[in-house]
């Protein structure tokens, strides 16, 4: 009697390890997903045996059973959170009920790059899968009194950055979020700029931090820069700043700007007409700011590309005339 019950045992300890074995092989095994990978969904308020079948719903398990099983060993049952997830295809069911569990719900993401337009913005918003589309007929001025601004043009008022967000997030919101971001941080350098600037408020500094953003092709040149421009507005000099041209052009810049078109009048060709021009041309970042409100103290009133994406800096027009012989004629 007792030799049999030792073989019960035995056989019984047996089988509950032969079952563990299987069950640890399988929660570690890849599901081997097809295609490489694969979004899935999880309803709010699912229960285990609830996502275990949408999960089957969607071709990632062939049976529920055996992950419903493992959840409750590990007793993660109760932690199990809604969401879209992206799987890729060596997964395991382990780690799908650790991402599960945790709840690393499939981000979206948006990067909007310093020198880059509003319309290029909203391009990006656009082509964005993980975002919901709710402005695309909407112009300007009604996308910014959605975002809470009272501005009628919305060219630099966005600040650039990548922002992650819940997939399915509405355009209107990443676009609130971005102003706002703009409007704190252009507020705080404000408050903390160099006295005397010729400026009359923020949004003129802001559309000076646009222009040392197309201007600039190597960071640390950025205040120098900025000092050239801030000289000539000082000595009532024109800007005379190609970037200003071009965006005066819109859609018929192909590429290239000729004489012509430094010669046509329009808001912002600031070789026609004195000042800045009436708006930003682009999305400046922070160190364009922080350069606008703290210009480098130069006697500089002329620069010119090397070709190199550095500037030669000079400060009179005979020495710019040598610089433009040797940089750009030198060919």
């Amino acid at each position: 009697m007792v030799k049999r019950i030792k073989r019960w045992l035995l056989l019984s300890m047996v089988i509950v390890l032969s079952l563990c074995a299987w069950l640890v092989y399988y929660a570690i095994s890849p599901l081997k997903l097809q295609p490489s990978s694969q979004e899935i969904v999880i309803q709010p308020k699912s229960s285990l045996k609830s996502i275990a079948n949408q999960l089957v719903e969607q071709g990632v398990l062939t049976e529920p059973w055996r992950f419903i099983l493992i959840a409750k060993l590990l007793n993660k049952e109760q932690y199990l959170q809604a969401g879209n997830y992206t799987l890729n295809k060596n997964v395991s069911p382990y780690q799908l009920l650790l991402s599960l569990n945790h709840g690393k719900a499939t981000q979206g993401s948006v990067t909007f790059i310093e020198g880059r337009t509003f319309a290029q913005m909203r391009e990006k918003l656009v082509n964005n899968d993980a975002v919901k589309q709710t402005i695309t007929n909407k112009s300007e001025a009604e996308i910014l009194q959605l975002v809470g601004s009272t501005r009628t043009v919305a060219e630099g008022l966005f600040f650039p950055d990548t922002f992650y967000f819940d997939r399915n997030t509405v355009d209107i919101e990443l676009l609130k979020i971005s102003y706002n971001a703009m409007q704190s941080r252009l507020e705080k350098a404000w408050q903390n700029r160099e006295p005397g600037l010729p400026y009359k408020n923020s949004y003129q500094a802001l559309i000076m931090a646009s222009i040392i953003e197309k201007e600039t092709g190597k960071a640390s040149e950025r205040p120098m820069i900025a000092g050239v421009f801030i000289n000539r507005l000082r000595l009532g000099m024109r800007l005379q700043t190609d970037p200003t041209v071009i965006y005066g052009m819109g859609a018929q810049y192909n590429g290239n700007i000729r004489k012509k078109d430094l010669l046509a009048d329009t808001p912002y060709n600031t070789y026609t007409r004195n000042g800045l021009p009436p708006t930003p041309i682009a999305m400046p970042g922070l160190a364009a700011i922080e350069a606008a409100l703290h210009p480098a103290k130069t006697k500089a009133i002329y620069f010119v590309g090397k070709g190199d994406g550095s500037h030669a800096f000079s400060n009179s027009l005979n020495e710019h005339n040598r610089a433009v012989a040797r940089y750009q004629l030198k060919k």
